[in-house]
């Protein structure tokens, strides 16, 4: 995983293993790589990925059974993706429509692009 200087490590490593359930790569129930597993796979420091995975349990996207490890909480798909649809709508949305707005794009022009993909 390449990381950007826009976010702090831990919260980019999150930010992936949300991508990896909204996915489909770990399903509600599913357990998910260990701390040290993840960290080893993504050549990060154990205590980052121990932040990621704190923090994605305080968000009941996931939950430990102790001495198991880390399993997919139930609703987190459903969670990550309403948390992410508004973060577009209230954030990225404005700002493409500024882009638009200073570069003269139409929407029908973003429409067609659409249509292309």
């Amino acid at each position: 995983m390449i990381f950007t200087n826009d976010k702090a490590i831990y919260i980019q490593m999150a930010d992936r293993l949300c991508d990896d359930i909204i996915a489909g790569t770990y399903k509600t129930g599913e357990r998910i790589p260990s701390v040290r597993e993840y960290a080893v796979m993504l050549e990060v420091n154990t205590n980052t990925a121990v932040k990621a995975y704190d923090q994605l349990a305080r968000d009941q996207i996931i939950y430990n059974k102790r001495g198991l490890g880390y399993y997919v909480a139930e609703g987190a798909r459903e969670k990550i993706v309403g948390q992410r649809k508004h973060e577009f709508l209230s954030t990225t949305l404005p700002e493409m429509f500024r882009q638009m707005k200073l570069l003269d794009i139409d929407i029908e022009t973003v429409c067609q692009k659409w249509n292309e993909e």
